[in-house]
């Protein structure tokens, strides 16, 4: 610890820290334009310039660490004219372009120059002009306002794991670009809109739509993913028109991925804003919610319950998921279920199911073993927080997993083990090197992927997980290193309130099995759906026309996530809420308030009459829902499965689409542009309405 003064006031801080950290402890402002916490030092601005006693100059706070017995000043002569003089050059080539620009209300540089800034320039000559880049469909350049603080460039390379940006040439001749004016291909690029200080780096979709002091803001979660990143809803009347990151150290820091930031287009297109029930002809045609509810009456009520079956979709809440597993339970069904895919979950214990580790947690260990799928495109955030950790060094990783294209591979240092089963296999036997580094290894962690789960040998890959996490101490005291990513952001919640079949049919059966005779389709748009003379009567409850309400004889308009107040659990088991930013359009209704309307047709008894009633049910069905915003630790007890055996040998290889892959983002014209720009899909007319 180190003894120093700052402004007069005795201070004692760790050993390492700059300055401009324990002015930040001793809650003494310092302003910054370079400086991240995030991001690696610069010190191009020269903008925090404090006076150190016995220093012939002032000195760059940011990159000045403490010492003992140091003397600062903040805020005497010589530093209030240097700061000054830093803004003076910092606008001598800035346009006064602040009308017009998209950052107006929120910019540092308007911000800084009112509070330290002289009033009047003693610079005359023309501005400089550089040429604007394209950097793709989500970010737009006005590279005149540039201020070269290079925290793009410093994000690009520290979080992102991409090398596409830099600054080159020098002095006045200096420009931040891509290199070769390509797309900056990122699945977080969105980031640096909020970290550059100016307005050089826009929001492309949002431009010219509104000021900020015009939006409603709304605190919710994101639930394009499973993470559940902490996110803010601006909106305008009965639009969200921007997405933005809200700071969670446990979960996505402030960062957020470019399908959370950007698809928010996709809220308002192709919604379903009236019920819809299919004529003789076989079209959908409007109806009313009377008409429509008497057709679900006739038909389900002449059905016996094994005749039933439900399926619950990736974006669906658990207030929904609460009120079709009661409407299940009365009439006598068990063919209800979470998974539109062959996946495999244990449920013997909630540590079964889990990213046990934490999110944040990843910081702590010291190797992985991920098996199947692409966690830089199933989980931006945890990929960024594997590239954090591999960043400081120590820590070793591999995959086992179908190949992966080179501009698409997660973005820290792994080593390749091959596509096939055997190589785990070799791994739980000892007989891998592998096995090696997950026996030295302190706190060692395995992540799971959907992917695998869901593959023909899926049974097969979770019983050797499991093996190996206990063989290899995986699960122990203070550590819990076994993983499950999901992908949905309904997954966990579902399980936690058992919608998982065991003496049902699965998902994926139901489209399928003769015994199905009616299937109720809770927002699930990812089925292989085909309608046939032989297909189910199908009622789809959902907000968009997408797949589900493609063959569905009966369609009941639902609610997206920013239009209610609903709760979610992400893959690390913590319960979060969403928050109602927007009225819902036409006739639309809250999910849960849809099944409750069946179910009153059906004559269901001991129904709630209010959310918080079925908030209620849920702390019964299982008490986590008791706990919000909560990491609970869970047990790990996977038990092998004596009758699991390997179907196939070899992962496939990985063939996602990030940017289309629910039925929000499939909508929004924007998320259609950055797949077409990256290259995720072909032949497609993106200027279509």
């Amino acid at each position: 610890m180190a003894n120093i003064h700052i402004n007069d006031q005795p201070l004692v801080v760790p050993d390492g820290c700059t300055i401009l950290q324990a002015a930040e402890q001793a809650n003494v402002e310092i302003p910054v334009f370079c400086y991240h916490s995030r991001l690696s030092i610069a010190g191009n601005c020269r903008m925090c310039l404090v006076e150190v006693k016995g220093a012939p100059k002032p000195v760059a706070s940011c990159a000045m660490p403490v010492a003992e017995n140091m003397v600062i000043n903040t805020n005497s002569k010589l530093v209030q004219e240097a700061r000054k003089g830093a803004l003076e050059f910092l606008l001598i080539n800035h346009p006064l372009d602040c009308p017009i620009c998209d950052q107006g209300g929120e910019c540092d540089l308007q911000d800084i120059t009112m509070s330290y800034g002289s009033s009047n320039s003693r610079f005359f000559e023309n501005k400089r002009a550089v040429k604007d880049k394209n950097m793709g469909p989500l970010i737009a350049t006005s590279m005149n306002r540039c201020i070269h603080c290079t925290r793009c460039v410093r994000f690009a390379h520290d979080v992102c794991g991409s090398q596409e940006m830099g600054l080159v040439n020098r002095g006045e001749h200096a420009e931040i670009t891509t290199y070769f004016e390509s797309l900056l291909d990122s699945e977080m690029s969105g980031n640096v809109i909020d970290l550059c200080p100016v307005g050089a780096l826009t929001s492309k979709p949002y431009a010219f739509s509104a000021r900020s002091w015009e939006l409603k803001k709304t605190e919710s979660i994101d639930v394009m993913d499973a993470v559940g990143s902490s996110i803010r809803l601006d909106s305008r009347g009965m639009k969200v028109l921007r997405t933005l990151p809200r700071l969670n150290e446990e979960i996505n820091e402030e960062w957020i991925s470019d399908k959370t930031r950007f698809s928010c287009d996709g809220l308002s297109s192709q919604r379903i804003d009236k019920p819809y029930v299919r004529n003789n002809e076989g079209l959908l045609e409007p109806s009313s919610w009377d008409i429509s509810l008497s057709v679900i009456k006739d038909k389900l009520g002449s059905l016996k319950g094994d005749n039933i079956g439900g399926v619950v979709g990736d974006l669906t809440d658990c207030e929904s998921i609460t009120m079709l597993k009661h409407l299940f339970k009365h009439i006598g069904s068990d063919n209800i279920d979470c998974r539109q895919t062959r996946l495999h979950i244990g449920t013997e214990s909630r540590g079964s199911y889990l990213f046990n580790t934490s999110i944040a947690g990843i910081e702590e260990a010291d190797s992985c073993l991920i098996i199947g799928g692409n966690i830089r495109y199933d989980a931006p955030l945890i990929n960024a927080r594997l590239r954090k950790r591999y960043l400081r060094g120590g820590f070793t990783s591999a995959r086992i997993g179908g190949a992966i294209a080179d501009h698409r591979k997660p973005t820290f240092s792994y080593e390749d083990l091959g596509s096939s089963i055997k190589a785990l296999y070799d791994i739980k036997t000892g007989n891998h090197p592998f096995s090696n580094v997950l026996r030295k290894s302190e706190k060692p962690m395995i992540i799971l992927s959907e992917e695998a789960l869901s593959h023909e040998s899926g049974k097969y890959i979770l019983d050797l997980a499991q093996e190996i996490s206990k063989k290899f101490s995986l699960v122990k005291n203070g550590w819990n290193g076994f993983n499950i990513l999901h992908n949905a952001a309904s997954r966990v919640g579902a399980i936690d309130l058992g919608i998982v079949s065991n003496s049902g049919l699965k998902g994926y059966e139901m489209t399928s099995a003769k015994k199905i005779k009616a299937l109720i389709l809770l927002g699930a748009d990812n089925l292989e759906l085909k309608r046939t003379n032989d297909s189910p009567f199908t009622v789809y409850i959902g907000h968009h026309g997408d797949n589900g309400a493609s063959v569905a004889d009966v369609v009941l308009p639902g609610l997206a996530y920013t239009e209610k107040n609903s709760t979610y659990v992400n893959t690390e088991g913590r319960v979060q809420h969403t928050r109602k930013a927007v009225n819902s359009p036409g006739e639309s209704l809250d999910d849960w308030k849809i099944v409750l309307e069946i179910c009153k047709q059906l004559s269901v008894d001991d129904l709630p009459k209010s959310l918080g009633d079925i908030r209620k049910k849920m702390t019964t069905i299982n008490p986590i829902f008791n706990y919000s915003d909560i990491v609970l630790e869970s047990q790990f007890e996977g038990t092998t499965k004596e009758n699991s055996f390997m179907e196939s040998s070899d992962f496939p290889s990985w063939r996602g689409n990030f940017f289309l892959d629910n039925v929000i983002s499939r909508n929004s014209q924007t998320m259609l542009r950055c797949a077409k720009a990256g290259g995720w899909l072909s032949n497609i007319n993106i200027d279509k309405e």
